[in-house]
């Protein structure tokens, strides 16, 4: 059952790092101090920057500045990338690599990867006597990796350094729709249930397994157990609602005691508001 442990430990994984999320972000660096209102404005006017900017050395500056708010706010800076940069590599790189062919990207070929006889059409499609990769096709590919990864990393810097209570709290002045926020909320919450009881099922079965079980019956006892959570899942969510509704629920987030910003608060963000208006007119 190999395979089943090594999900386990993918599943203890994802529990961890929610504990961690919420350690991290008690620490007293930069950002931790800074009153989640802030944070959440400039997440959504840096991701606007992001999007708008059509230079490669604007992103990689824009990069610079992300390393050094990440550096002040004493975050541990290889965890930290050990996580952006594969999911920028996957979701940035990957799936625009194809879009540097010069069957998409019609440019100047700078690698040739194949080369046929005569050129083909087929209906619409015309499909060139060298296929390759073009100049602009890289670039293209390289701009939208620098934006996944930037976006990446300041999302992760934003969760990293506040409290999962306090983005709701945010989100909540912005005016996101409570139903929004509910769901954020039960989902945020029902992942660990869910991953701590598929943890203590899979023990349970394990502590009672005296000999090895071979892949067709490992195979068999995991289709058994999705079916018994999904089961569980929906008993679960009846529950919940039910309990809300027993305790007054309304469809409506009620939220007190805001904090007042402080002169701290208005200092960096008047700071990252101004180095955002520079960003944009590199």
């Amino acid at each position: 059952m190999s395979f089943i442990d090594s999900s386990i430990s993918h599943l203890g994984k994802v529990i961890k790092s929610g504990y961690i999320q919420w350690e991290l972000s008690s620490k007293d660096g930069f950002f931790h101090g800074l009153d989640a209102r802030v944070k959440m404005l400039f997440l959504i006017f840096f991701i606007i920057i992001i999007s708008l900017k059509k230079e490669i050395l604007s992103e990689l500056i824009i990069v610079l500045f992300i390393f050094g708010l990440t550096a002040i706010s004493r975050l541990n800076l290889f965890n930290f990338y050990k996580k952006v940069i594969p999911l920028g590599f996957i979701f940035g790189f990957l799936i625009a690599l194809p879009s540097s062919f010069n069957v998409i990207t019609k440019g100047e070929i700078i690698l040739p990867v194949i080369h046929f006889s005569k050129s083909y059409d087929f209906w619409i499609y015309h499909i060139p006597e060298t296929i390759g990769i073009t100049r602009q096709g890289i670039s293209g590919v390289f701009m939208l990796t620098l934006r996944v990864f930037n976006s990446i990393a300041l999302s992760f810097l934003i969760l990293y350094t506040t409290p999962f209570s306090e983005i709701i709290r945010a989100l909540k002045v912005f005016k996101v729709p409570d139903a929004v926020l509910m769901i954020i909320t039960l989902t945020y919450k029902y992942i660990f249930i869910f991953a701590k009881t598929v943890e203590d099922v899979y023990l349970a079965k394990k502590s009672r397994t005296a000999v090895k079980i071979d892949n067709n019956d490992a195979r068999n006892w995991t289709a058994g157990r999705i079916v018994f959570m999904l089961k569980k899942t929906q008993q679960r969510c009846d529950d919940v609602f039910k309990a809300m509704l027993s305790r007054g629920f309304s469809d409506t987030i009620k939220l007190y005691g805001f904090r007042k910003m402080d002169s701290r608060d208005w200092t960096a963000g008047l700071f990252l508001f101004f180095a955002g208006v520079m960003f944009l007119w590199i």
